[in-house]
């Protein structure tokens, strides 16, 4: 199946978005190639069907943000080893198998401008391509020279399934606060991020004061990015973005756009807005989030936690390396992330 065509304006924001991390990646990027060609050897098969499965989703994943932290927390505090390339490699590939999953979750027919697996393959199939993805990541977390890697993996993934089952159990709560909101992306999203930059911090002999830094430093990366990526399934353009939008609405998610107006508007917009969510009505719902200022709200937070990562990384000492790590965060601000 052929890409679909995409516009100009797609192509200059994405080529805009590789200079950038082009840069940003640099001091790894030796590094970065050995993990991208590792991760491209280990999604393989001894059976074509599966081979070609795997194949379709080699580049899910995109910008290889959470190897690149690892890699980059590493380098922060000391020497890249082996261990850093193998654990950048399970850090993909488990991140690789949530979208996968996710896709299934949401419905969603559309993954980097290409139809998604499950659009082409089924939900079965992609269920348990997600979970022999997991299988292996997990086995070849064990080649590490210690299996602290392999039980933070471990932890996280059981964190990140957590988050997702709270995320379904509470669609069409139209009750749910901010804080257990928090609590979801924490786990769904935040978590693997998190974990990821602690990693490389601890296998490059950080102490646990540095390492508990790193993983601070990705968690609040990662609730900025999830805050980012609800307020652009909701104003996002999918020729722009490159995967299906609305799913939250359509699926009852409430994100925090949706959760700051009903704590915040008079009673009859706040049931004009959950009639709207009920009702998958986007462009009204969109007109009433905006008039009660949510999406500048959310924003607001998203750039609060991307203050807070920069923030701890104070711990440091100045270099060109942490001056990096605060650019990245800035980054995860851009809407082409």
């Amino acid at each position: 199946m052929s890409d679909a065509p995409v516009a100009p304006k797609t192509d200059a924001a994405a080529q805009a978005a590789r200079v950038i991390l082009g840069r940003l990646y640099a001091p790894i990027s030796d590094e970065l190639a050995q993990v991208e060609r590792m991760y491209r050897a280990e999604l393989t098969s001894d059976d074509p069907y599966i081979t070609n499965l795997l194949a379709y989703i080699e580049d899910y994943s995109g910008k290889k943000l959470r190897p690149a932290l690892l890699l980059l927390a590493g380098k922060t505090c000391g020497r890249l080893t082996r261990d850093h390339i193998v654990l950048g490699v399970v850090a993909e590939m488990l991140h690789t198998a949530t979208l996968v999953h996710d896709d299934i979750l949401d419905d969603a027919l559309l993954r980097r401008k290409r139809a998604s697996i499950n659009a082409l393959a089924g939900n079965e199939v992609s269920v348990l391509l997600g979970d022999h993805i997991f299988s292996h990541a997990f086995e070849l977390s064990l080649d590490a020279s210690t299996p602290v890697g392999a039980r933070e993996f471990s932890r996280a993934m059981a964190k990140t399934c957590f988050g997702e089952i709270m995320q379904v159990h509470n669609r069409n709560h139209f009750e749910l606060g901010e804080q257990k909101y928090l609590q979801i992306i924490e786990g769904k999203t935040a978590e693997l991020y998190a974990t990821s930059a602690m990693l490389g911090a601890h296998y490059a002999g950080a102490d646990e004061k540095t390492a508990r830094a790193f993983y601070d430093y990705g968690m609040n990366l990662g609730r900025a990015f999830q805050i980012m990526d609800d307020l652009l399934d909701l104003l996002g353009e999918e020729a722009l973005v490159g995967k299906t939008l609305g799913s939250d609405i359509e699926k009852g998610k409430p994100t925090l756009p949706l959760i700051r107006h009903l704590a915040v508007a008079p009673e009859p917009a706040r049931e004009a807005a959950i009639a709207a969510a009920r009702g998958n009505d986007r462009p009204r719902l969109l007109r009433l989030l905006h008039d009660s200022g949510s999406f500048k709200y959310a924003a607001g937070r998203a750039g609060a936690f991307v203050a807070q990562a920069k923030k701890g990384l104070e711990v440091l000492p100045p270099s060109e390396l942490r001056d990096l790590l605060c650019e990245i965060a800035d980054f995860v601000l851009s809407r082409e992330l």
